[in-house]
């Protein structure tokens, strides 16, 4: 089994950062502007969100985990347009320095070779997320 291990430095609070990660239905598209055009929850399974991308992949993904204690969010890809046989991902907020924010975002993945489109997305999309958080309202400073 592949595991994709990221992480960025935002220069934001952390409470500001896990409150877009947090949010399991619209998160997505707040994280990653225009790279997601749209997230919303299954009609039949309130627990699956389906996330569109700007070049037309949609993945369905099952919550696992959502625990404000530690800023910790556990969800597997379960299928659409990407059908791993196994994924677990975890997306966590801890504080960095003074008043930042380190994100650590990681991806268990079978079969191996989604690693390398899956770890392309991921940096893709840390990459609008730092750009979109720290140039937010959201961010005070």
């Amino acid at each position: 089994m592949a595991s994709v291990h990221k992480e960025i430095i935002i220069d934001a609070d952390p409470t500001a950062v896990w409150a877009i990660i947090s949010d399991f239905t619209d998160g997505p598209v707040r994280m990653a502007p225009g790279f997601v055009t749209d997230s919303r929850l299954d009609e039949d399974e309130p627990d699956v969100r389906v996330v569109t991308f700007a070049d037309g992949m949609v993945l369905r993904e099952r919550l696992i985990a959502l625990d404000d204690e530690p800023r910790r969010l556990v969800f597997s890809v379960i299928g659409g347009t990407m059908q791993p046989e196994h994924d677990n991902a975890s997306m966590q907020v801890v504080p960095h320095g003074d008043g930042g924010s380190r994100f650590v975002w990681i991806h268990d993945v079978r079969p191996d070779d989604l690693a390398i489109p899956m770890g392309a997305g991921m940096d893709h999309g840390l990459s609008i997320f730092k750009q979109t958080v720290e140039s937010s309202s959201e961010h005070p400073g």
